[in-house]
């Protein structure tokens, strides 16, 4: 795939007007605040996953509605004191998968705890065990247009909650420091981790890898691959309905969480890549922390030659050395934590 959006120099400078709701914060904390009535119900349970230098467990909590959710934990065995924590958010379609899945972060002295995906897991990976019992109108496959017609029914305002209540739920773990805990992800996971950064208090850092779910109305300009094709072949057939839609998503658009978030940031970006345009990424990177008193450190790898795989390993390894450095010069308060 050639380059096909805008050049490096223009996306740097990127800052495209906003189309975000009045209501946008009070439709947030009204939905965090419902969420957080529920017990948080969190259950850890060990689980032999064949390792010896790694514990895993079996995690539940309460998210959206209460609704339970299910995680895996991984530490390194025998670490004494509370470690700093990482939640995983997954990519669109993936699970969980198994507890022996994703062992870098533990590996490294982390305490990690990945989110499985309520109602998906069944596109790729290993699966997932998480359904989603809520209900949805008429919707093309996939999840982006379940609940579109209203942003109190739609599917990402479940899982962003879920998201967030992820946060809370690694916060109560016997052996994790509260003030040092980031949130990542790639693709999907990436878009999550910009909700959770914009609502969630006192997060150490933010690792969104090519980032989905920012700026819908340019991404339904320039790209028909899914899943924001899946918008465009629902508007194909529902036709009256693009002003609906693009209210809906406005409640959901990374880049309206990204403009509340503080903590530290590193963004990753591919510039070949049409599942999340380059200009939806840096719309959500130059606007990052801009309702924010001060602006932390961010910073945004360029993948120049690659589409929607990013950094991959490369870019991993750009985190690990990342978060260690961040985490080694700056300590969160913990009055800050919400």
């Amino acid at each position: 795939m050639a380059l096909f959006d805008l050049p490096l120099p223009e996306l740097e400078r990127y800052l495209p007007e906003l189309d975000e709701p009045a209501d946008f914060d009070e439709f947030w904390s009204s939905t965090l605040a419902s969420a957080r009535s529920h017990d948080l119900a969190l259950s850890v349970e060990p689980v032999d996953s064949g390792l010896t230098v790694i514990d895993a467990f079996d995690v539940t909590f309460a998210g959206f509605g209460g609704q339970p959710i299910k995680a895996w934990v991984t530490r390194p065995a025998g670490a004494v004191g509370d470690l700093p924590a990482v939640v995983e958010l997954i990519g669109y379609g993936g699970g969980r998968g198994f507890a022996h899945e994703r062992l870098a972060w533990a590996a490294a002295g982390y305490v990690h705890l990945v989110m499985d995906t309520r109602g998906q897991g069944s596109t790729w990976g290993a699966g997932g065990h998480t359904p989603d019992p809520a209900g949805s109108g008429p919707a093309s496959p996939g999840v982006m247009t379940r609940g579109i017609h209203d942003p109190h029914e739609h599917y990402y305002r479940r899982l962003i909650t879920d998201a967030v209540r992820a946060v809370d739920a690694v916060r109560a773990l016997p052996g994790v420091d509260p003030a040092r805990v980031t949130v990542a992800g790639i693709s999907q996971g990436g878009g999550l981790a910009l909700a959770v950064a914009g609502l969630a208090d006192g997060l150490a850092a933010v690792m969104p890898d090519v980032p989905f779910l920012c700026h819908y109305p340019r991404a339904l300009g320039i790209t028909d691959a899914f899943p924001y094709g899946e918008l465009v072949q629902y508007l194909a057939v529902h036709r009256d309905q693009e002003a609906t839609v693009l209210r809906t998503m406005s409640y959901l658009d990374g880049v309206h969480f990204a403009r509340r978030a503080s903590a530290p940031a590193l963004f990753s970006v591919a510039l070949r890549d049409q599942t999340c345009p380059p200009s939806t990424v840096f719309a959500a990177y130059n606007h990052y922390a801009g309702l924010s008193p001060t602006r932390p450190a961010t910073d945004i790898e360029v993948y120049a030659f690659n589409q929607h795989e990013g950094g991959q390993a490369h870019q991993l390894d750009r985190q690990l050395r990342w978060l260690r450095s961040l985490l080694a010069q700056r300590t969160v308060p913990a009055s800050a934590l919400a």
